[in-house]
């Protein structure tokens, strides 16, 4: 099997993206003197994934995963066991599921493009119910473990259920949900730098998540319409075929 350069699929917004992200966080790591360096690791991993998931790529789902592990890390450290176990047993399990989701539904055969879901009456009664079950449990789970900032944290879990749900469909809204849950984590980890500012890399992470996970939407909604443009004209394409061959 032949190995492809996922980099070269990139267009030169997103490298210019990219890059800018990856220099606005490590600016602000060193900037404070941080030696966490697991910090470092986890905010660079994130904007990686997020470009990559811009673009539609299933690699991205890859890093997102390996960015998940260390960040639940990072929260543990931080008291922010809320975090802690939404990566682990939301954000982890959910991204495992999109990556096989997404290379199950590539646009066209042969590309790294993931083909976007659509979303259905069917998948409103499901999500709806599993985000209330979901959070109220976590608001209970969380206050047992004295979670440091514990509303917030509680936000935290239903925008990433409703992200995560929405991202293993494969719909552009998910995008939507991670902005509000960017916000929010912006709100956590500033909080957390008036301990630390250690923690102001993740801050800068988040903020650009947020810019990252806006393009992102607009990039999956040009992306939702390319697609079905295509999908039109070739069905157009089989029905003059049929009609040459009556």
């Amino acid at each position: 099997m032949k190995l492809r350069n996922p980099f070269k699929t990139l267009t030169k917004f997103e490298w210019a993206l990219w890059l800018f992200s990856l220099t606005a966080i490590a600016a602000s790591f060193f900037a404070v003197g941080n030696t966490d360096y697991a910090t470092l690791a986890t905010s660079l991993l994130g904007v990686t994934a997020l470009i990559f998931m811009a673009h539609g790529d299933a690699f991205g789902m890859a890093i997102m995963i390996c960015f998940s592990i260390i960040y639940a890390t990072v929260s543990f450290f931080a008291q922010y066991y809320g975090e802690m176990i939404i990566y682990l047993t939301m954000q982890l399990p959910c991204c495992v599921s999109s990556l096989i989701s997404w290379l199950k539904h590539p646009s066209d055969k042969g590309t790294s493009e993931v083909k976007i879901g659509k979303f259905t009456k069917k998948h409103l009664y499901i999500l709806i119910p599993l985000v209330i079950a979901v959070t109220t449990s976590f608001f209970f789970i969380l206050r047992a473990f004295n979670t440091a900032n514990l509303i917030p944290s509680t936000i935290s879990v239903a925008t990433s259920m409703i992200a995560l749900y929405l991202m293993i469909l494969r719909l552009p809204a998910y995008a939507v949900a991670f902005i509000f849950n960017d916000i929010v984590l912006i709100v956590l980890w500033s909080l957390a730098c008036v301990q630390s500012l250690n923690y102001l890399s993740l801050v800068v992470c988040f903020s650009i998540f947020l810019i990252n996970d806006s393009y992102t939407f607009i990039s999956w909604t040009k992306r939702n319409a390319a697609q079905k443009r295509r999908e039109k004209s070739a069905d157009t394409e089989q029905e003059s075929a049929a009609q040459t061959e009556d």
